[in-house]
């Protein structure tokens, strides 16, 4: 039996974080959720989860300052962040530019979300 991993969510959007929630719940772990850039830097901070899905166009804070900061983080820096936009457009360079391990555009099937939890989770260990 594989230990329960924490996955923090951070979307604004109330649809898209209602379906990833809803799908990552499936996969057995534990989920956190914030709707805003500074709450959820403020829980990473707290919850020190070990997976991180981050919306980029994010109010308060954006996700790429999110990203930024987690990374400069000594405590955070391993997390693993993975970044949701609905724009693919040098995505691949947009992640790596702010520090993200991994990016999915959305909308995005399920197999892919799985695809990424368990590539990245299985990474952090």
């Amino acid at each position: 039996m594989k230990m329960a991993k924490r996955i923090l969510v951070i979307e604004d959007e109330p649809d898209v974080l209602k379906m990833t929630v809803f799908r990552l719940k499936k996969t057995g772990h534990e989920i956190l959720v914030a709707v805003d850039g500074a709450e959820g830097l403020e829980m990473a901070e707290k919850e020190k989860p070990d997976l991180i899905f981050l919306d980029l166009n994010l109010p308060v804070l954006d996700g790429g300052e999110v990203c930024r900061r987690i990374k400069a983080n000594e405590s955070l820096k391993k997390i693993h962040v993975i970044i949701l936009s609905a724009s693919s457009d040098g995505m691949k360079q947009k992640a790596k530019e702010i520090g993200a391990d991994d990016y999915i555009i959305k909308p995005y099937e399920v197999s892919d979300l799985i695809e990424k939890v368990e590539k990245n989770l299985g990474k952090a260990e």
